[in-house]
């Protein structure tokens, strides 16, 4: 059997092993260590396996997932997004829906210091949505909102999506997260936009709170949101204007958020174990699929399997549209069962050859594939975000209620991502700013 055999073979192993719900970095490494045996035999086999986790671990931007997760869970257990809800409730409240936007606008701050959308979801989950529902908001709309406002995490810098992607692709980070920014933004304007479309169709649902806050009571909420603001300012600030690289962006980050949380007087020997614990444990998560990957990718480019579809996409003189549209449909299909990280790994040892070839950016292509994975995160049946906010409301909300919440949403989301396709400068005005 011939190498580029040996390679389909093994990607059709790979898409059984998925669908019986193998853990995805087991799958991917062991797909990968299998081929390079039947391609090369014991020897190199055992050499590379043991090499690539080193290599891959020890990479020095990697340092900063860790970072990140601990700044984000640190915020997330001192309570540090607290007064943010308040504040886009009070500034918001005159519009239609207005605690749903809050909810969106709220989540869009969040993703700023957590880069997880999953956390994202969880936190809003526990603030917003008892609190739209305590006013008679309708439930799908309470719940929906919340969910797809957490998708913004994976698009808003610190993006853990997208520093994976980065190391990938080889792309610089900085740019990389400077250049969700605008999108992230246009995210939350768009399901915004889309919230009070609907409350204006049917204002049953969202019942007006009646809700008149002063001017004073607003620039006092807004005033306690300084934690939040701090740590934004810093990291992205930072980041933007080059005083430091994104690993060292991570660790002021996380350095802020201790000092903060300290300020805050919420810094407590159970918060740091908490915190720690579960960075920790979301690290290795994310690290196992990553290893996994890591293996694949040597098995496929040894097996030829990327080198021959990008030759097959560039004989077809398919325009890079083309090979956009089809991509998004792959992203698309997987989303519906696979998580976001796993899809992800999984799919760029097949498409970055491709898209190399066809000569796309790759800062664009990153953000396109962050876009694409936020739809994955609610998309039936396999909606990791729907299943936090279910886990959180328990009986209050049916998970069909949720998904049915979801679905204007992903209408939302699709005139976005079109957006991003058809004007990349979208994405890549504020790095080329960066020079």
């Amino acid at each position: 059997m011939s190498d580029l055999a040996i390679g389909v073979v093994g990607l059709a192993v790979m898409v059984a092993l998925m669908l019986l719900h193998v853990p995805v970095g087991v799958a991917l490494g062991l797909v990968g260590a299998l081929g390079i045996f039947f391609m090369l035999g014991a020897g190199p086999m055992w050499g590379i396996i043991t090499a690539i986790p080193y290599d891959f671990a020890a990479h020095w931007t990697l340092s900063s997932v860790p970072m990140f997760l601990l700044m984000g869970y640190v915020a997330y257990h001192a309570r540090l997004t607290d007064g943010l809800f308040r504040t886009a409730r009070l500034w918001l409240s005159a519009l239609p829906g207005g605690l749903a936007i809050a909810s969106i606008g709220a989540s869009a701050g969040f993703s700023a210091v957590t880069g997880s959308s999953l956390a994202c979801a969880a936190a809003m989950g526990r603030i917003a949505v008892p609190e739209m529902l305590r006013y008679n908001y309708d439930k799908g709309l309470a719940s929906g909102v919340v969910a797809a406002a957490g998708t913004i995490g994976s698009m808003i810098p610190p993006s853990i999506m997208l520093l994976i992607f980065g190391v990938f692709a080889e792309v610089p980070i900085g740019k990389l997260f400077i250049a969700g920014v605008i999108p992230g933004l246009l995210t939350a304007f768009m399901f915004s936009a889309m919230v009070v479309i609907r409350v204006k169709r049917n204002p049953e649902l969202a019942p007006d709170h009646d809700l008149r806050p002063t001017w004073g009571e607003r620039f006092v909420a807004l005033a306690e949101t300084w934690p939040l603001m701090l740590i934004i300012v810093a990291v992205v600030g930072g980041l933007f204007l080059g005083v430091f690289t994104p690993t060292e962006a991570g660790a002021v980050g996380a350095l802020l958020s201790f000092i903060v949380a300290g300020l805050k007087g919420a810094l407590s020997l159970d918060l740091i174990r908490k915190s720690v614990s579960e960075t920790l444990v979301s690290t290795a998560a994310i690290f196992v699929i990553a290893i996994g990957a890591a293996i694949l990718t040597r098995f496929l480019a040894l097996s030829g399997v990327p080198d021959v579809l990008s030759e097959i996409a560039v004989e077809a003189a398919a325009s890079p549209m083309m090979i956009l549209m089809g991509i998004a449909c792959v992203y698309l299909i997987l989303g519906m069962f696979l998580d976001p990280i796993g899809i992800m790994l999984l799919t760029l040892p097949i498409f970055l050859p491709v898209v190399e070839a066809a000569d796309i950016n790759l800062i664009w292509f990153g953000i396109l594939v962050a876009k694409f994975l936020e739809i994955a995160l609610i998309t039936p049946p396999v909606g990791l975000n729907v299943f936090v906010i279910k886990g959180i409301l328990g009986d209050a909300v049916s998970t069909a209620t949720i998904f049915k919440g979801i679905l204007w949403f992903l209408v939302a989301d699709l005139i976005t991502m079109t957006l991003l396709i058809l004007f990349p400068e979208i994405s890549l005005w504020l790095p080329n700013l960066m020079g």
